[in-house]
Formats: C-alpha cells, structure tokens, sequence
C-alpha cells in the first residue's frame, strides 16, 4: 500500500548500545580536552628544547655554524669526544655523583631531623622554625652562593677570621675555592641549607599521618625512640622517603649556579667542573654547541638511569612486603 506524501516518516531506529557507547567517549575525552592547552604548552617548553639539543649533539656546530646558518652532520663524534679521554671519568663524573651523593644524603638527614624537631615543638616555636626554614628555601640560589662566597672569602671570611683568632689558621690565611676537596665542601653546605626546607615541611607532613597509637604501643614494648623510628615511622613513611629522595636526586645531579658562581667555577679552574657546568663552559665559553649538547645529553641520560634504578627498587620493595 502506496505512503501519502502528508504522512510522518518513521523515526529511525537507534541502537540502545550506541548511546552509552558515545557517551563514555565523551565522558573519556573531556579530560584531555582539559588538559590540552597545558600539554600543548608544556611540549612546547619542554619537548622542543629536548629535541633541539639532541639534534645539536650529532652535529658541528660552533662560531662559523652559527654565523652562516649550516651546521655539519657529524654523527656521534660529540659523544665520542665527550665520553675519550680521563677528564670525564676522573674529574667530572666524580664530581658530579659524590657531589650529589654526598648533598642528597645531607639534605634528606637534616630535612628529617628538623621534620622530627618539629613534632615535638609547639606551635609558636613551630611557627617560628618553619618560618626560618622558608626564609633559607626562598632565597635564591644565586643570592645563597654569594652569602656563602663570602663567608668563605679568602682574604676578609667569617670562617677565615675565626680560624685565625682560634690559632686553626695562618696568618697567610687559605684559598678554599682553589681546591676541589674544599669547593665541594662549601658547595655542599650551600645546597644542603637551600634545599633542606622542602625536605623538612614535606616530612614533617607526612609524620602526621602516622597513627599515634603504634609509637604507644611500641613505647609499652620498651621500643626506644630510635627503634620506633627505624620500625614503625620508616616503613609507613617510605613513599614519602621516596618522593624527596628522587627529588632531591635530580635537583643536585643538575646543579648548576652554586658551582658556576664560586670563584673558579666559571671556567678558570677545569679541576671543579660538573656535567652542568663543563656543557656551559663547551657551548658558550669555547663556542662548541654540539659539545655542550653532547654532554647535556649525557647528564639527562644519567638522571633518567639512576631515577629508574631507584623507583625499580622502591616497587620491588613493596611486592616484597
């Protein structure tokens, strides 16, 4: 039987499972669509810069590139020059991780000790402590360099004239930037009191969402401090211990003003460089970009080893228990 043109067509069929399929997907996506101008961003101030220094260090590219626009592909000679030769292996590797080794393991110790300081402080002592704290995190790592230049300055140094005065000292006085045993040292001083803040407030966080009531019953056990520490605190707080480990791991393996800024450090004495500070110097005190980049490089694939290492070992830790 013929349709009358007047009539209504039928609707047409929809599949019940086809709405809540478009449904999720649109509930799905919203996330990215929130998070895309951010990633957008992000790529383009983090991924680009990556990719620009990994083209540079496969290529010739110093003063005569730069001025005529055509660096030379040259292939791994970068890293070949970078990775020949003892300067690597015995002054700025060692520099490098005993450094941040030796900064890593300070700051987290002090960090903790003021964290635990904390907890048992009242609140106006807290508050006071705290905000000393923040003072030396917010300084800048620039201004903190110079403070510590000159407590250690050779000629006119607090440490210098005290030392004097306690007959520790000669008269002739000591350079401390000279040598490398001594410059590491103040470096060393001068990140743990910048970094240690963050280490501390972060802990001291995490410290209160240990229950009470475990260190009680450890304290009825006759537990000591120190064994409630090692057997009830460390292991709850252990992703915490983690978090400002990594953290600090990566910040002190990239450090870079509080060596280039002593004196020495900008290039004159060789003996105190790190990987920072030796791709500075190569790129633009000596004009060898593709160097520089080389051993950028290098130090980004050190930090991602050691970070993977580490977050390995925590996961395997946590199946274990």
């Amino acid at each position: 039987m013929a349709t009358s043109l007047d009539e209504p067509a039928a609707p047409a069929r929809v599949d019940p499972a086809a709405r809540p399929r478009r449904v999720r997907r649109s509930r799905a996506a919203r996330p990215w669509l929130l998070l895309a101008g951010p990633l957008l961003v992000i790529a383009g101030l983090l991924l680009y810069p990556i990719v620009r220094v990994t083209v540079l260090s496969f290529q010739r590219y110093g003063l005569k590139e730069v001025i005529s626009g055509q660096p030379e592909f040259i292939g791994l000679d970068n890293y070949k020059e970078a990775l020949s030769g003892d300067y690597l292996w015995k002054t700025v590797l060692p520099n490098t991780v005993v450094f941040a080794a030796v900064a890593v393991a300070g700051t987290v110790v002090l960090g903790t000790l003021v964290a635990l300081l904390l907890q048992h402080l009242g609140p106006r002592l807290r508050a006071l402590v705290i905000g000393s704290a923040l003072v030396a995190w917010a300084l800048p790592a620039v201004t903190g360099t110079y403070v510590w230049v000159w407590i250690f300055d050779p000629d006119s140094g607090i440490v210098r004239r005290t030392l004097i005065a306690l007959g520790l000292l000669d008269p002739e006085g000591f350079n401390w930037f000279t040598d490398r045993l001594s410059f590491y040292a103040i470096a060393v001083l001068n990140v743990i009191h910048h970094g240690y803040p963050f280490i501390a407030i972060t802990i001291f966080a995490g410290l209160s969402t240990v229950p009470e009531e475990l260190h009680e019953a450890a304290k009825l056990d006759g537990a000591n401090a120190w064994r409630r520490f090692w057997s009830i605190t460390v292991p709850l707080m252990r992703p915490v211990f983690a978090v400002v480990t990594i953290l600090s791991t990566i910040w002190d393996f990239k450090v870079f003003a509080q060596i280039y800024l002593m004196p020495g450090g900008d290039g004159s004495n060789p003996d105190v460089f790190n990987l920072g500070v030796w791709s500075y110097v190569s790129s633009i005190n000596q004009n060898k970009y593709g160097l520089g980049s080389a051993i950028a490089v290098l130090l980004t694939l050190v930090l991602l080893v050691i970070t993977m290492i580490y977050v390995r070992a925590l996961f395997r830790e946590d199946e274990l228990q």
